[in-house]
């Protein structure tokens, strides 16, 4: 991987970590810069994992940004859900 390549996955996962925060807003979501990414990276591998166990993507192909972003959103249900039970501090 490039080093442009990984610079494309930081600002990809950003836009779709903020997309996500802004589609499903909530008192305890994670904020800052890293938290956003991670957010958002964590939707793209949720989202390509989903897409190729379906048979939507082929073994050597990602989400794109669209199911990145809905991947984030997911992330984000989960992560209320957790914080709402406890498991985890908001």
């Amino acid at each position: 991987m490039s080093m442009g390549g990984l610079l494309w996955i930081i600002v990809v996962g950003f836009v779709a970590g903020l997309i996500a925060r802004w589609l499903a807003p909530g008192p305890n979501n994670p904020s800052g810069f890293i938290l956003t990414t991670i957010l958002g990276i964590a939707g793209a591998f949720l989202a390509t994992f989903i897409g190729q166990a379906i048979g939507h993507y082929s073994p050597d192909q990602g989400a794109g940004f669209i199911m990145a972003t809905i991947g984030a959103v997911v992330v984000l249900f989960i992560w209320h859900r957790l914080v709402a039970s406890g498991v985890i501090k908001g």
